[in-house]
């Protein structure tokens, strides 16, 4: 018999202890022992939960000093006091479970180097229970990973599909999205792209081996996307999606996170409500393509089980990250944000008079940036949005132009800009 401590009973919490005890059956049988919820540790014990025949304790010392207790999981959510006890389960060496994706985007190296060969297992940290974690890890372990591409939050995915398909303006679609759960009353985790940001950089630790932090990486989120940016998507045959976007060019990797139009016809432009959906391309196997329930408790448990099993099972002793050594020591770096190269689609709202578009494509001349469509949409009788689309540029270069542009005295407000991904 194998005995857990869950820290954190909430809705993840909850959905494991459910999944530990009623598919017991299934889970001996593909572990080989019983694993059995012995504690749950919570802050509030006058709560009601959903769980039964479990004890609860609101002591972190009393459930992991416990000597009966062979693996903890971790499901409490934040950052510090998660990571005092994760480092004290590790150093009293107890396995790990987490899904606890904030804790890795900051401090997954470090705890990598407390567990050593100690298992510590994340699956549910990433796009809930899409196995991607340890596809990267272990099934696709014999590739060079060319790029990830990702929609990997699904509140901000079912607010844009409700935008595209419905015609919703922004505010609308994200009071829905409250009103049915997907969302938090403060939404700006999701919608301004850092809970993708924080799955990005797990993933890309495992694909590159890089150790950079949230606020290293470019991270923009879906706010400012308005019913004209729909109709220019749907006008040229583009989704818009938030996509997190990590890929290696020469000796740099790209992490980014940030609303992008891309082609309609792509599959990962069919992936749609809260659903997420992950590309991988490997220089061996080629594009792979992942698809599930990126978040909810059953989802999330699901994964958290998983991995328990798979520690029972094989008392594994594979590297947190996937790596026995360093990858490619001293080259591969973070490609600084102003060398990134994409195509752009950027929103100008101007007053509605001859000469406005001469004076923006002049500035685009001479920034040596080439417009590949353009469209014109009236508001009112005094003002339009100009829609642009360029050809390929660096990012400096959209930057001064957008800068400049806002100058112009006809431009009535800063442009809003997207990337076009291929």
């Amino acid at each position: 018999m194998v005995k857990v401590a869950i820290f954190g009973v909430g809705t993840v919490g909850e959905s494991v202890i459910k999944i530990l005890q009623e598919n017991r059956e299934i889970i001996k049988a593909r572990s080989g022992k019983e694993i059995v919820p012995a504690i749950g540790v919570v802050k509030n014990l006058n709560k009601k939960r959903a769980v039964n025949n479990i004890e609860l304790t609101d002591s972190y010392e009393e459930a992991l000093n416990r000597n009966d207790i062979d693996i903890v999981v971790e499901l409490m959510g934040g950052v510090e006091e998660p990571l005092k006890i994760v480092r004290n389960a590790l150093k009293l060496g107890k396995p790990v479970v987490t899904a606890n994706k904030a804790l890795l985007a900051y401090h997954r190296y470090e705890l990598q180097d407390i567990a050593g060969d100690l298992p510590f297992e994340y699956e549910g940290s990433v796009a809930g229970g899409i196995p991607i974690i340890n596809a990267l890890r272990d099934g696709l372990s014999a590739n060079h990973i060319k790029s990830i591409k990702g929609i990997l939050n699904g509140t901000s995915n079912y607010i844009l599909t409700k935008m595209i398909r419905e015609n919703a303006e922004f505010k609308t679609a994200l009071a829905e999205a409250q009103a049915l759960g997907y969302a938090e009353a403060d939404p700006t985790f999701d919608i301004g792209g850092f809970d993708a940001g924080h799955k990005l950089l797990i993933l890309s630790s495992i694909a590159y081996g890089i150790d950079v932090k949230p606020e290293d990486i470019l991270i923009e989120g879906i706010e400012g996307i308005s019913a004209h940016d729909i109709a220019f998507a749907k006008e040229f045959n583009f989704a818009i999606k938030l996509l997190g976007i990590a890929k290696k060019v020469g000796d740099e990797v790209e992490i980014r996170v940030h609303p992008a139009l891309i082609r309609d016809s792509e599959m990962i432009a069919k992936i749609d409500g809260v659903m997420n959906g992950i590309s991988v391309v490997g220089d061996r196997v080629g594009e792979t393509l992942y698809y599930g329930a990126g978040a909810g408790g059953d989802a999330t448990a699901s994964a958290v089980v998983a991995n328990l099993i798979d520690i029972v099972r094989h008392n594994k002793k594979s590297p947190m990250l996937g790596f026995k050594h360093p990858l490619e020591v001293g080259k591969l770096k973070l490609k600084e944000r102003g060398d990134i190269e994409s195509k752009y689609y950027l929103r100008i709202h101007v007053h509605d008079r001859a000469g406005v578009l001469a004076e923006i494509s002049r500035v685009f001349g001479d920034l040596n940036i080439s417009i590949e469509a353009l469209l014109q949409k009236n508001i009112d009788g005094n003002s339009a949005n100009i829609l642009i689309a360029t050809h390929q540029t660096k990012e400096r270069n959209i930057l001064k132009a957008i800068s400049k542009i806002e100058a112009l005295q006809p431009v009535l407000s800063r442009p809003y800009m997207m990337r076009i991904e291929k």
